[in-house]
């Protein structure tokens, strides 16, 4: 019987190897800034909603955004929870990460948010349990957050406005959805939650901005959420005072309007950004930018075009970054492929 040569034994160990491997490959890494699609979804889901309850557009493309956000929702929790699972202390050096840990909360708050739009108004009971249990979270969340952030290392130059989110975000969107299921002492105490860490943490954050060097293009997109605090308090203070426009309402608009304003002098730092999934940080921003807006139009009883302005200006971005999403996961371009989701500390020039 003729001996096999040498190299086809090789040859064929190692397409056995590589068959080996790779059935036994590690899920690929979901970097928890993904939990900004669902969220941004979310949100455009907010914009058609309010809209749709101050009689401009239908109600079933609201609730169509809504279903879409909860399905993104569900399928980057599994990825990430696979990915977790297969990876010991994976979950652990993501929360304490400095830079990406922030974007944990979104996994709390973005069922938040849809309990709230898209079950609270169509089975009440269902949906006032679950804002319950999500509120609930989303303070645990914040507060460990919070203790971790003192009881940790922070160094200034990682302080982003993705910091906003745990407490921020979360009190905020808690005060809102607490108002909607009737629960106004809730949503007043988590209105406050919102507001003192917004003004304790927006201090931070914008000396961090203004006395330091620019952050590094993937944290570039954050500095949208750098509008949002304003509008997103105006829309649970709108939940809390029945759409009335009063001082303090105006006292919101006028700090959102000024964050508004800053975003044009950063348009040359955005413009030059390659696509990558940390734009979807503009998404929520700007939608709930588009929704204080249309509250108060209604409230104001302004002409609708420009509620329908806002709109419109609020889905094409939202669905162009959409869009670009699915084409960069078409061609294997979104998922990272090494290193951290987003770099430890920035190393860009100051455009200034």
């Amino acid at each position: 019987m003729d001996s096999i040569p040498a190299e086809s034994k090789v040859a064929d160990a190692a397409d056995e190897a590589r068959r080996l491997t790779g059935s036994r490959r590690a899920p690929q890494r979901i970097p928890l800034n993904f939990f900004g699609m669902p969220f941004g979804l979310a949100g455009l889901g907010e914009v058609w909603s309010v809209a749709a309850d101050t009689g401009l557009v239908p109600k079933v493309v609201g609730d169509a955004l809504l279903a879409l956000a909860a399905l993104g929702w569900l399928v980057v929790l599994a990825a990430y929870l696979r990915y977790v699972g297969s990876k010991r202390g994976a979950f652990q050096a993501d929360v304490l990460d400095p830079v990406a840990g922030p974007f944990a909360s979104l996994a709390v708050i973005v069922p938040l948010l849809l309990a709230e739009l898209g079950i609270a108004p169509h089975a009440p009971t269902a949906g006032r349990a679950l804002v319950a249990v999500f509120i609930a979270l989303t303070v645990l969340a914040g507060g460990w957050f919070t203790g971790q952030w003192i009881y940790g290392s922070l160094e200034l130059d990682r302080l982003h406005p993705g910091y906003f989110l745990p407490t921020v975000a979360g009190g905020l969107i808690a005060s809102s959805a607490a108002a909607h299921v009737g629960q106004q002492r809730l949503a007043q105490v988590m209105l406050g939650y919102g507001v003192i860490c917004w003004l304790i943490l927006g201090s931070l954050i914008l000396g961090r901005l203004f006395f330091r060097p620019f952050p590094p293009p993937p944290l570039v997109p954050t500095l949208a959420i750098e509008v949002a605090p304003a509008a997103v308090a105006s829309i649970a203070y709108f939940s809390i005072n029945g759409d009335r426009v009063d001082a303090f309402a105006a006292f919101l608009a006028g700090y959102g309007l000024l964050m508004v304003l800053a975003q044009v002098r950063l348009l040359p730092a955005f413009l030059r950004l390659k696509f990558a999934p940390s734009f979807w940080a503009f998404t929520f921003a700007w939608a709930a930018v588009g929704t204080a807006a249309i509250l108060w139009v209604d409230a104001q009883q302004a002409n609708d075009t420009y509620s329908y302005l806002v709109l419109a200006a609020v889905t094409v971005l939202i669905g162009g970054i959409a869009v670009r999403t699915v084409v960069a996961l078409s061609r294997r371009e979104l998922l990272p492929t090494s290193g951290p989701p987003i770099p430890a500390a920035p190393a860009a020039p100051s455009p200034h």
